[in-house]
């Protein structure tokens, strides 16, 4: 299954959650950004490649929406509603990404 996780900037949140599901059997993750400074742009060749498609806040699903229009992510998108108030690898982040994301991955 390949799986992206989108924030804003692709910096903390984003990164921390496809270390965490990089090394998943199974799974292929990525992550990407939603702002012209994000370290690793979102394309819309990335979300076509995306079975799931998690994202931080639910400005980010607009954005992804605006951007490439909903036919390209229609039913993939899920708002795990974390707020950028994390550093990278933060074990209260990782503790939150786990939760959001377990459900889905059953």
């Amino acid at each position: 299954m390949n799986i992206l996780f989108v924030c804003s900037r692709n910096q903390w949140r984003s990164p921390t959650a496809e270390t965490i599901y990089k090394d998943e059997p199974g799974l292929h993750v990525r992550s990407a950004g939603t702002e012209p400074s994000a370290r690793v742009r979102l394309t819309a060749k990335t979300l076509e490649w995306a079975d799931l498609i998690f994202v931080m806040e639910k400005r980010h699903r607009q954005r992804i929406q605006e951007k490439f229009g909903i036919d390209i992510i229609s039913g993939k998108v899920i708002v795990l509603d974390i707020p950028d108030d994390y550093q990278f690898m933060d074990p209260e982040l990782i503790e939150e990404i786990r939760a959001g994301v377990a459900p889905f991955l059953k």
